[in-house]
């Protein structure tokens, strides 16, 4: 794929005198539950489309864009009928900022102008240029839509992220990756078989599953620059399954089940064993690893029914945290905090929770629906859970601020959705 051609063409910070000598940028605080949502207007982008005015054009680069920036959950758009570029009392329609889009199309390339405007001043705070192939639309889009979050919390945005998942049609599952509004949907694995617990590898083009194609659930790794190839990471008899990959993508902890009971390996990322973790204390699954890389909280059904253990890697010394609910499963851990996210049976249903592992607290139920939550994993700022939501005999994939509001379906594709993985 081509690369775009990025370059900026206004950078300015939002800033708040301190004093007359000083200044300091000034980020909006999201974390709360009683933060009110930004009011954006995005309308739509002027443009050409050759020789000829598209407005159907126009409108669809804004209603992307509009809707990678309410993913974020801290913004909301007015509709785009409200709203005229030619219009720019943006603060009397209540608009805290707007975004200004224009473009030059051809059937080979497409170049995209974009201003963030605040509402009050009627000032550009920050403006990009974009150039690329009409396949990169989205991409560029995407780019933008982190750079303006950026500017206005101090993280950038996750919307040039991808989540993978499992799908099922029929009875085969396979691995699939998709951008965050569904628009990109690309089939990773064909293997027409059993496939589970995608993972992406930090730092890599890489992602890795468990497959039971060949007779056995070994794990495969696979370069998604690329469509048609893949090779077996693990193949050892017994499970080979879900590895928890180090932030640096340098190493792994799989569970394997070559000596009978399933425990914990630790492997480096050539899938070569470097030490055994845990040992004759039931089944252990699920690990996840601390982005310090100094401890994993994992499951372990060692006193009878699945409960979240945390291990200090250094010492393998491991403590147990969680008491309540039938089990405890799933756990990830929070790439921005000391926090993890998990599943747990509450009631005959599995609620998603999150707890600080380090610490003595209490944990903090997510969802209170009567539907089944499972796999829950973070978004890449810490920010939003995703997981599988389980409507009838169908699994699909919902979102979630990590405060529990704002739950919604993330996409709408045919079949049944589980296993879901945010990229980092």
């Amino acid at each position: 794929m081509k690369r775009y051609v990025l370059s900026s063409t206004l950078t300015l910070l939002l800033t708040l005198i301190v004093s007359a000598a000083s200044a300091e940028r000034v980020y909006l605080d999201i974390t709360t539950s009683e933060t009110r949502k930004i009011k954006f207007a995005v309308p739509q982008f002027d443009g050409t489309n050759g020789a000829n005015q598209s407005s159907r054009m126009g409108r669809d680069f804004a209603d992307t864009l509009a809707k990678a920036l309410e993913f974020h959950g801290i913004i909301s758009v007015l509709p785009s009928k409200a709203t005229d570029s030619a219009n720019t009392n943006w603060a009397g329609m209540g608009v805290d900022y707007a975004v200004l889009g224009s473009y030059q199309a051809t059937s080979s390339s497409i170049k995209f102008e974009l201003r963030l405007i605040d509402a009050a001043s009627n000032d550009a705070i920050m403006g990009k240029t974009y150039s690329g192939s009409p396949q990169q639309s989205d991409t560029m889009l995407f780019t933008f839509c982190d750079s303006v979050i950026e500017t206005l919390t101090g993280t950038p945005g996750i919307a040039n992220t991808r989540i993978a998942f499992v799908n099922r049609e029929q009875r085969q599952k396979e691995v699939f990756l998709t951008d965050i509004l569904g628009h990109n949907f690309r089939q990773v694995t064909r293997h027409k078989h059993l496939t589970v617990s995608p993972r992406f590898v930090p730092n890599s083009p890489y992602l890795t599953y468990s497959s039971y194609h060949s007779g056995n659930q070994n794990l495969y790794i696979t370069d998604l620059r690329q469509s048609k190839t893949t090779r077996a990471l693990s193949r050892r008899r017994g499970l080979n399954l879900a590895p928890a990959w180090s932030s640096d993508g340098k190493q792994m902890i799989l569970t394997l089940s070559k000596g009978g009971s399933p425990d914990l390996y630790l492997l480096d990322n050539r899938g070569e064993i470097i030490k055994q973790l845990t040992r004759n204390a039931g089944i252990n699954v699920s690990p996840t690893w601390s982005p310090d890389g100094r401890y994993i909280v994992f499951v372990s059904d060692r006193t009878g029914k699945p409960q979240l253990y945390l291990m200090e890697l250094k010492t393998q010394k491991v403590k147990r945290l969680t008491f309540e609910g039938s089990e405890n499963a799933e756990p990830c851990w929070s790439p921005t905090e000391d926090r993890i996210v998990y599943s747990s049976l509450r009631g005959g249903v599995y609620q998603i929770f999150t707890l600080n592992p380090l610490q003595d607290s209490d944990p903090q139920q997510i969802t209170k629906d009567l539907s089944h939550h499972e796999a829950p994993c973070w978004s890449p700022d810490g920010q939003q859970i995703l997981f599988a939501k389980r409507n009838g005999k169908r699994n699909q994939i919902y979102c979630i601020m990590k405060n529990g509001s704002y739950q919604r379906r993330v996409f709408t594709f045919s079949g049944s959705q589980t296993y879901p993985q945010w990229s980092r």
